[in-house]
């Protein structure tokens, strides 16, 4: 496969994950969560491991064996959180809100905190992976970071203007991180 594909690939799947988690966010800021903000919130978890993979790939020899390890935590951090906001948006939703509190109180409630645990950590170290490579503006690498992350500790909260304007930067950085994978020719050569 060639790398200029698979980098444009995930930059455009960085793109409609980004506008997945803002511009539906923008409308529930407004209007509060409805079943179509909901549906595409959760659809658009599937877009993140390949837009992921790309922002890797673009700064991977800069990144160094750190940047490899933060990948691997975050992939495998985002494939659960992933599972996590899908349900939360495509299933929990549409459950009468006793009978989530139900399940919630039971082992589901671990398995989602675990989830949220192992991908905060993995995108603050994919956070300071980018940062240190300094391949990607520092703005939407700590946006990356911080928004992202606090998407997964906001989760069990109700929504609110707070967490809709979280969704949005956190948008606006993956949109930009993946626009800036786009821009580029090819990854990085390797370090001299």
């Amino acid at each position: 496969m060639d790398m200029l594909w698979l980098l444009r690939f995930g930059a455009v799947c960085g793109v409609v994950l980004g506008l997945s988690l803002g511009v539906p966010a923008a409308v529930e800021a407004f209007t509060g969560e409805t079943a179509a903000t909901s549906f595409v919130i959760g659809l658009g978890t599937a877009f993140g491991a390949p837009a992921l993979t790309a922002i890797y790939l673009r700064h991977r020899r800069a990144a160094g064996s750190f940047g490899a390890i933060a990948y691997a935590v975050n992939l495998i951090g985002l494939g659960l959180f992933s599972g996590v906001g899908f349900t939360l948006n495509l299933a929990l939703f549409y459950l009468d809100p006793a009978v989530v509190e139900d399940l919630l109180a039971g082992p589901t409630r671990f398995a989602f905190l675990g989830s949220a645990v192992v991908f905060v950590v993995g995108t603050v170290l994919f956070g300071v992976s980018l940062l240190r490579a300094g391949v990607f503006a520092k703005v939407p690498s700590l946006g990356y970071a911080g928004t992202l992350s606090l998407l997964a500790l906001l989760a069990p909260l109700p929504d609110s203007v707070f967490t809709s304007g979280v969704h949005v930067l956190a948008g606006a950085s993956l949109v930009w991180l993946s626009w800036s994978v786009w821009q580029a020719d090819e990854p990085l050569p390797a370090r001299p």
